[in-house]
């Protein structure tokens, strides 16, 4: 049976929630991230994009693209509600689910069609009740795989709606430029550029042994393959979380250790309140760093006993970072958790204490949203 693969993507997802929630906000250039000098941007409205301003910029560049923006701090629990919303939606639609991220997933509806007029007719069927039941705007691609469908989704924004036809693949294609195929960052399109390869079509033309002398064998497959439409990769439904993380790449990179260690807090706090979130405690920290020359490195620890508390994650982290031993040029820093087991299985070290603290800390954030309640070293001044 042929695959059709719908891929639905919210439109600035967290700014749209703010801007429904406070209509001071609405048709005004609002951006939502960190504030302060060391923050980046985690979306913003259209109205912002007009300026330049996109996510995972630094708050402080936003500032000077967009001076009469408004900038906020995210209320994720409310984010949280309303994808949780869209994604009870996503069920009546689809059997076979594969959640990206808190705003996007992709839906297999293969073999659906005695429940449709047609494609395009059950992706506006859906579109307009992700509108009316949350008020949430949302882009949709249709497609026969998923690089294709995540590409159509992407193409008529906001609000959009692109079918791509089996038959059609090419034509779809080959005008695109080339950083729409994934794994196309800057790097890998500089050599591009440097061999005349702008657009799909180009690549097309390219033979598998040239992209194989150029890029290796495991990338070259890749471009060869994609360049083609082709991806068979199924729709993967996703069980119990393997791992609980969140990383950041930065506009301009970070140049002192002092910068670094106070991303690292704040990334070790959210990924504590996500763990706790979920009803986990994790028995592994893992630290992962990339630098100006798209270097990685990772490093993990276990912990003495499974914690989903901040400070614990956190001292692990610094541990790494300080024996990792780089303090410049640093453009990624992530955080994340494994080996996880139930918050009910306590020790003999469990520390009541600590799990009433951050207990009312998650009350009170839940209700005023993420940093209600936050360490002082995150206040920013």
């Amino acid at each position: 049976m042929d695959r059709l693969i719908m891929h639905v993507d919210m439109d600035a997802f967290f700014a749209s929630v703010e801007q429904l929630d406070h209509k001071e906000y609405r048709g005004k250039p609002l951006i939502v991230g960190g504030i302060g000098g060391r923050g980046v941007v985690s979306t913003c409205s259209y109205e912002a994009r007009k300026f330049g301003v996109h996510s995972a910029m630094p708050t402080a560049k936003a500032m000077k693209l967009c001076p009469q923006g408004i900038f906020i701090r995210g209320n994720y629990p409310r984010y949280s509600e309303v994808s949780q919303q869209i994604f009870d939606i996503f069920d009546r639609y689809s059997p076979l689910i594969e959640p990206l991220s808190i705003d996007e997933a992709f839906l297999d509806i293969s073999g659906m069609e005695h429940l449709m007029e047609g494609p395009l007719q059950y992706a506006m069927k859906l579109k307009q009740e992700i509108k009316e039941k949350t008020g949430i705007v949302a882009s949709v691609g249709i497609a026969p795989n998923k690089f294709l469908a995540k590409i159509a989704s992407d193409l008529d924004k906001p609000d959009g709606l692109v079918v791509v036809d089996r038959d059609k693949v090419q034509e779809f294609l080959d005008p695109l430029p080339v950083r729409r195929i994934w794994g196309v960052g800057a790097k890998t399109a500089m050599v591009m550029d440097r061999l005349r390869i702008r657009t799909i079509a180009d690549l097309r033309k390219m033979t598998y042994e040239e992209l194989h002398k150029t890029f290796g064998d495991k990338t070259a497959s890749h471009l060869f393959m994609l360049a083609q439409g082709k991806d068979e990769r199924p729709v993967a439904p996703r069980g119990r979380a393997k791992s609980i993380g969140n990383e950041v790449t930065f506009g301009e990179d970070l140049q002192t250790a002092e910068d670094a260690l106070q991303v690292l807090l704040e990334l070790s706090v959210k990924v504590g309140w996500r763990l706790r979130k979920a009803g986990f405690k994790a028995k592994t920290v893992q630290l992962k760093l990339r630098t100006r020359d798209f270097t990685t490195y990772t490093r993990q620890k276990q912990l003495c006993e499974a914690s989903n508390f901040d400070n614990d994650i956190y001292t692990a982290i610094k541990e790494l970072f300080k024996h990792l031993n780089i303090t410049n040029n640093i453009r990624l820093l992530g955080v994340s958790t494994t080996g996880f087991g139930e918050m009910e299985a306590v020790s003999l070290f469990h520390d009541e204490k600590k799990d009433k603290l951050y207990q009312a800390i998650d009350d009170i954030n839940n209700k005023f949203g993420k940093l209600g309640v936050t360490r002082g070293s995150l206040l920013k001044k």
